[in-house]
């Protein structure tokens, strides 16, 4: 189980470079262009590489935060077991959850 949940971080944190850098470059080129929220927007929306590359991100966030979270509690605290793992599992949930509406949100 430790060596899965070190292999899915590390693969994670490997998209997670990459998207990030992307992302900066994305809001550098917006800003130095002068974009509004609306023509930003407009730009995102039906654009099928847009949504695909923020879900990827997205996913990637799902699986790296909880897992270096996981990782702090079980060090800085005595949770450990079941409970630590579901409620873990829960908060990956919900950043998939919030992470897709917003993705759909700024696509649709």
């Amino acid at each position: 189980m430790t060596a899965l949940l070190f292999t899915a971080q590390r693969l994670s944190a490997m998209v997670l470079a990459l998207a990030v850098a992307v992302h900066l470059a994305t809001i550098l080129y917006a800003s130095h262009a002068g974009l509004t929220a609306g023509a930003i927007l407009a730009r995102t929306h039906g654009n099928v590489a847009f949504a695909a590359f923020y879900a990827l991100f997205v996913v990637a966030v799902a699986v790296h935060a909880p897992i270096g979270l996981r990782n702090v509690l079980r060090e800085w605290t005595p949770w450990r077991g079941r409970t630590l793992d579901v409620a873990l599992l829960l908060f990956a949930a919900l950043l998939l959850v919030l992470g897709f509406r917003a993705v759909f949100a700024v696509y649709a």
